[in-house]
């Protein structure tokens, strides 16, 4: 229990970070087609145009496996105390995001850049304290 409590903070924000890139990898995956058809009309206008499929894939084994990073780092941390692999999935989270952030900058989609630096925020921040 002392665990839970000196590491509350890492251990929450490891859960927002699992949530959304779990949720987002189980979402491209059972929604290829339509997420490829999505983006394919978001990034017409752009050099990323013909890559969205390649793109898309590169984004969902990154988010999958920072979210099962972040999920093994929160059971490393409640068993053993220790934040290695929280540290590198709350790393690879923060890469995902900003991924995530060129496309949208590419797309000139600003508002969803800004959408996006709400969620790199908390990933950043957790950074921080994992490396302190």
């Amino acid at each position: 229990m002392e665990e839970i409590q000196q590491y509350s903070a890492q251990i929450l924000l490891l859960l927002f970070l699992i949530i959304v890139f779990l949720q987002s990898g189980i979402d491209k995956i059972f929604d290829w087609k339509g997420n490829v058809s999505w983006l394919k009309e978001h990034f017409a206008q752009t050099p990323l145009h013909n890559l969205v499929p390649f793109l898309l894939f590169t984004l969902l084994v990154i988010e999958t496996i920072a979210g099962i990073l972040c999920a093994v780092g929160l059971l490393e941390i409640v068993v053993y105390q220790k934040t290695t692999i929280a540290f590198y999935g709350s790393l690879l989270s923060c890469i995902s995001l900003l991924m995530l952030l060129f496309g949208q900058r590419m797309a000139k989609d600003y508002e969803g850049a800004k959408n996006i630096a709400v969620y790199f925020i908390p990933a950043i921040f957790l950074l921080y304290l994992l490396q302190a």
